[in-house]
């Protein structure tokens, strides 16, 4: 029955959202290796066995929002807060830039000191210095005017992942004064204005159940984004949440590849929370359909302070080492690394 409704998946790409828990309930080990079979077929057709570098520059770990998995949330006292400078994550770039890199990720938390001035001011200066690369930002909800006013500037992709895109479970992880249809209008808003845009989930989230993560695979698969992040759940000790278990490697591998057959063309990282939770889980995430790896660019003073959750890894290498130990990594699997910015293309 699962096989059958993942050669449906692969066909037609698309399933009910009872076909789509029909097939997170029943599937077994085998159904899973037989997804991953099909998910690599369709990557190394459409991108061969490479593999895109995408620099991440987490430059502030201030956050008014209180989301109840985070480690960076306001409420957490435990956190030693900082905030780069325009000059500190333009010279990330610039040295991550010599060795390769080509596409930049810059991801904070929603702090109101980088406005639509300082932000603009900082992608454009970033595009005028490196003007061969792309420039991907992830600092959550803003304005649609916001918004425009960034991709104006040179921003060219947009990360916002939507969560839960069940309004029960957005709630259940997220305080009372985040909107679930807020941040669904904002990924709207994102791909209407132009950016290539990513979204994606948690998977054993608290609360989360099977149907809500086919609410997830439904939303995807209408919304049809560039990017796809998904990742295991990893508890933080200073939160709400810091006694749950992590999000099981398997499902989130399963649903990588029904992702991958669902959206061919798609962007995917292998997460660091998926490396932090199985020591060859980047690896692992190739093999089930991913094309992206993101290692850390941040300055070393700072990198172990962007903790959205316990054990994080790739906070200890500098760009240099980060390249050099993520290239190793996808060589033992028959891999290689590119250094280009590697766009979403619809072929």
């Amino acid at each position: 029955m699962v096989k059958n409704l993942i050669d449906k998946l692969h066909q037609e790409k698309h399933l009910s959202k009872e076909e789509w828990v029909t097939v997170l309930d029943n599937y077994t080990d085998d159904d899973r290796k037989y997804a991953e079979q099909i998910a690599r077929e369709i990557t190394v057709s459409k991108f061969g066995k490479k593999i895109y570098f995408r620099g991440i520059i987490e430059f502030s770990n201030i956050c008014k929002n209180d989301c109840l998995y985070c480690g960076i949330r306001k409420s957490n006292r435990c956190v030693s807060r900082y905030r780069l400078s325009k000059k500190e994550i333009i010279d990330c770039a610039e040295d991550a830039h010599k060795h390769g890199f080509r596409t930049f990720v810059l991801q904070s938390g929603e702090d109101g000191h980088f406005s639509d001035e300082v932000l603009c001011d900082i992608v454009k200066s970033l595009k005028e210095r490196l003007p061969d690369c792309a420039v991907t930002l992830s600092v959550g909800e803003r304005s649609r005017e916001s918004y425009k006013r960034l991709y104006q500037a040179g921003a060219d992709r947009y990360l916002l992942r939507h969560e839960a895109a069940c309004e029960r479970l957005y709630g259940e992880i997220h305080p009372s004064e985040m909107i679930h249809s807020e941040r669904i209008l904002c990924l709207k808003n994102l791909r209407e204005i132009g950016f290539q845009t990513g979204c994606g989930f948690m998977v054993g989230v608290p609360h989360q159940t099977n149907e809500d993560i086919a609410d997830d695979m439904v939303f995807m698969q209408d919304f049809k984004p560039q990017m796809v992040g998904l990742g295991p759940f990893i508890p933080h000790k200073d939160t709400p949440f810091g006694a749950y278990p992590a999000g099981s490697v398997n499902l989130t591998l399963m649903l990588i590849s029904l992702t991958r057959i669902m959206l061919p063309n798609a962007l995917m990282p292998a997460t660091t929370a998926l490396g932090t939770a199985k020591g060859d889980g980047r690896q692992l995430g190739v093999l089930a359909g991913c094309n992206v790896v993101m290692p850390n660019l941040s300055p070393e003073s700072v990198r172990k302070k962007y903790m959205l959750y316990d054990n994080k890894i790739g906070t200890e290498f500098d760009a240099e080492a980060g390249i050099k130990m993520l290239s190793g990594q996808m060589e033992e699997i028959g891999y290689e690394v590119v250094c280009t910015r590697g766009d979403y293309t619809e072929n």
